[in-house]
């Protein structure tokens, strides 16, 4: 019996290493693909600049005179513009991570290229 259970091991094993690098770069993309979406989202719900930007014209602290909305009008301005930039940053570390996805295969074979030479 326990022959045919390392048999049944070795085989799907051995299946299991064929299908790797098919997985790896449809579902498992897919994946990463989902899960950098989901990041890039939780950033933006964090920094949330659309929500300053909707405030724009919104007094702060309910001063309603011409000095209170000119300090509220430049505060929301400049908080769009830089948690607009972070964002964008964000974006670009988000994508890095998903491109990583795909270079990590290539460096170990490179790597074990390199040790076998």
């Amino acid at each position: 019996m326990w022959i045919l259970v390392f048999q049944r091991i070795a085989l799907e094993f051995f299946l299991d290493f064929l299908y790797f690098p098919l997985w790896w770069f449809t579902h498992g993309a897919w994946q990463s693909a989902e899960f950098c979406i989901n990041l890039f989202l939780t950033g933006n719900q964090f920094l949330a600049p659309g929500l300053w930007l909707k405030n724009l014209f919104v007094p702060m602290f309910g001063q309603t005179d011409f000095q209170g909305r000119l300090v509220s009008v430049m505060m929301r301005f400049f908080n769009v513009i830089f948690r607009s930039l972070a964002l964008l940053i964000w974006l670009a570390v988000v994508f890095l991570i998903f491109l990583l996805w795909f270079v990590i295969p290539i460096l170990v074979i490179f790597m074990l290229y390199q040790a076998l030479i």
